[in-house]
């Protein structure tokens, strides 16, 4: 299934040279960074790299949609935290990533959190974007 917005209302654009070992910039010179391997894949792990990336990105984009989510049902998640750990290793000839997903709400049973979780899930774009592709687990977490 093809998630297509009806109007793009904004639009990034970064660049990379180097790849793993590079640097990174976005369009607006915002970003600006280099790239290293993590120690684990034989690198420095002195600079990020696109994995911890994703899951600022993701992490960030799943919380607004939990805001969404839970101000629909009249329950406040200003306080949530989600934490994405993005898995990175070998499959088939290439390499493939999971996500790990956790979710934490103050003040909110964890049933209540993971139902709020659950439907963030199928809303947030970058959930939209790796379904059917992306393992990805969404779990409630004590806050």
């Amino acid at each position: 299934m093809t998630n297509t917005p009806t109007k793009i209302v904004y639009t990034a654009r970064a660049t990379a040279t180097g790849g793993r070992t590079g640097h990174a910039t976005s369009e607006d010179g915002v970003l600006d960074l280099d790239l290293t391997s993590p120690k684990e894949m034989g690198g420095p792990g002195t600079g990020t790299n696109p994995e911890q990336l994703f899951a600022a990105g993701y992490s960030a984009c799943f919380q607004g949609a939990l805001g969404l989510v839970a101000k629909s049902k009249g329950l406040d998640a200003s306080g949530s935290l989600v934490t994405a750990a993005v898995g990175f290793g070998p499959e088939g000839d290439s390499y493939a990533i999971t996500v790990d997903l956790e979710v934490a709400i103050p003040g909110l049973e964890l049933a209540q959190v993971q139902e709020l979780a659950e439907g963030a899930h199928q809303v947030c774009p970058y959930s939209k974007a790796t379904r059917g592709n992306v393992p990805v687990t969404v779990r409630a977490v004590e806050a």
